[in-house]
């Protein structure tokens, strides 16, 4: 068993709420940032974050087809371009070494999003990655998550 990261260095949860709350307070809109937090923990194959965040967006009023055709993103008709355009760039930095950022899909988040929105997205982007690597690293419990999140009108 490996140890309760959170428990060991207790400022390290709140440090880390902040930073995702910068994306959350954004003008982001709340089902894009879910997909995105979906996606990365799919390429991260973190099932913690993939628990959480499925069970949030569901409990948001997330559509049952929409989270499970998120890993087939490119193939589905039923995002909006915004919602393509983050689902790119979140490939695109979580597999960072392999992808280096490609101007092509930031042209594509430039198009869709404000300046204040691309620096927001990234910051998810990267916080559920850090999120993942956390859970991952640490084999954070998974099953047992429960939504404090309600559908939004």
């Amino acid at each position: 068993m490996r140890l309760n990261w959170s428990e060991t260095l207790p400022e390290a949860g709140p440090a880390m709420r902040a930073v995702s709350k910068i994306a959350h307070s954004s003008t982001l809109e709340p089902f894009l940032l879910e997909l995105v937090n979906i996606r990365a923990s799919q390429i991260n194959g973190c099932a913690h974050c993939l628990d959480m965040h499925t069970k949030d967006a569901s409990a948001m009023g997330e559509t049952d087809q929409r989270m499970h055709l998120v890993a087939v993103w490119r193939e589905s008709p039923v995002y909006s371009p915004r919602e393509r355009a983050a689902l790119a760039w979140t490939e695109a930095l979580t597999l960072l070494p392999e992808t280096g950022a490609p101007d092509d899909v930031y042209e594509e988040i430039a198009d869709v999003f404000t300046p204040q929105e691309q620096v927001a997205l990234t910051i998810a982007i990267t916080t559920i990655n850090t999120w993942n690597r956390l859970a991952v690293g640490f084999r954070s419990s998974v099953g047992d998550y429960v939504s404090r999140r309600s559908k939004i009108a």
